[in-house]
């Protein structure tokens, strides 16, 4: 008897070291089984977006604040630049899944008939021809290649200006990518496929957006300044950039604020909040903040030091395409008490807009 209790107990501790270790091996298979994080790089792993925290050599930093939001819903940000009724090509600000290859995730959504089709503003359409497909997104250095394929060519030579501008400020939105090279069916473009507008080794936003000659006269003492005007489309009122030619503009802040003040072409159809009689006092530019101040002219309520909100988001974004200016500070008649609509002050600095017109959110 006292054998079979010691047989007994043996065979007891021998089943309670045999589950033990099941327990132990279905621990390590749920740890290796559980799939890993991941991170969102965009096309050749060296394009750095700072609204999804990747950066260059496929590093990805930690998110945090808006960037965790749009982590935890799986949507981003995107500027799509797009043509409006009056055929300029114009910033929209719209939500789209957050994914790889952000990128050709854009230019996708450029294309007529494309993914765009449903979240397009009243008056907009997309410039790329239907049924062009975007066959690669490479950058190398601070120069994105793109691939399109035949139905690139597939347009009216009225609108390849347009599409040029489009796809270059579409894609020059991504940190570190400064220039775009194009490509059909792997071979490289010199010029546009239909009226040949120059390409040359790349464009880049220096060669402009929605040009406009205006009135020089003398071409050679003359330079590009792009601002940015207003258009409406039924109840929706929009931001436009404009690159006009300026005679005689030797300072970029200058030459920006006299282009606005001048306004756009007569039959444009758009429009500026700037008066013609407000002059600017003083400018002072100091790492990256831009302190301007004018006189009275550009008050909207004069008694409460009011500015219009249109009026700053054109300046804003007017002077923050100058790449040393990041932030802007506004007084009047060295008064620092001037304020917004929303009682903002204007002698703090303000940012350029995240969001250029926002798109359904």
């Amino acid at each position: 008897m006292r054998l079979r209790g010691i047989g007994f107990a043996l065979l007891l501790l021998s089943c309670i070291l045999t589950i033990s270790g099941c327990g132990f091996g279905f621990e390590k298979s749920l740890k290796e089984i559980d799939p890993p994080k991941v991170d969102y790089v965009k096309d050749g792993e060296q394009m750095e977006d700072n609204e999804t925290g990747a950066t260059k050599e496929g590093e990805v930093e930690e998110a945090t604040g808006e960037e965790a939001a749009d982590e935890a819903t799986g949507m981003t940000t995107r500027q799509l630049y797009l043509l409006d009724a009056n055929g300029m090509v114009v910033p929209q600000s719209v939500q789209l899944p957050a994914v790889e290859g952000a990128a050709k995730q854009a230019l996708e959504y450029l294309v007529v008939d494309g993914p765009v089709t449903e979240m397009l503003p009243n008056g907009f359409k997309a410039v790329l021809p239907a049924g062009t497909v975007i066959q690669g997104v490479d950058q190398v250095d601070e120069t994105v290649v793109v691939d399109f394929s035949n139905e690139f060519k597939d347009y009216a030579a009225e609108n390849e200006k347009q599409i040029l501008e489009a796809v270059t400020w579409t894609l020059t939105q991504f940190d570190g990518i400064e220039k775009v090279k194009i490509q059909i069916n792997g071979y490289d473009q010199q010029e546009m496929p239909v009226n040949g507008t120059p390409i040359g080794e790349s464009v880049s936003r220096a060669n402009g957006i929605n040009h406009e000659m205006g009135n020089v006269v003398d071409v050679s003492n003359s330079e590009d300044v792009t601002v940015y005007f207003m258009a409406q489309s039924e109840d929706y009122a929009y931001y436009v950039p404009v690159t006009k030619r300026m005679e005689g503009v030797s300072d970029d802040v200058r030459g920006v604020l006299k282009g606005l003040m001048e306004g756009p072409a007569v039959h444009s159809g758009l429009f500026s909040q700037l008066s013609k009689d407000v002059k600017l006092l003083k400018a002072e530019e100091e790492d990256g903040l831009l302190t301007l101040d004018f006189n009275e002219a550009i008050l909207t309520v004069s008694e409460e030091m009011v500015i219009q909100k249109d009026i700053i988001n054109s300046l804003v974004l007017s002077l923050t395409e100058k790449e040393s200016i990041n932030e802007v500070a506004i007084t009047v008649d060295g008064h620092p008490e001037v304020i917004d609509e929303a009682g903002n002050a204007l002698s703090e600095p303000v940012s350029r807009p995240e969001d250029v017109n926002k798109v359904g959110f």
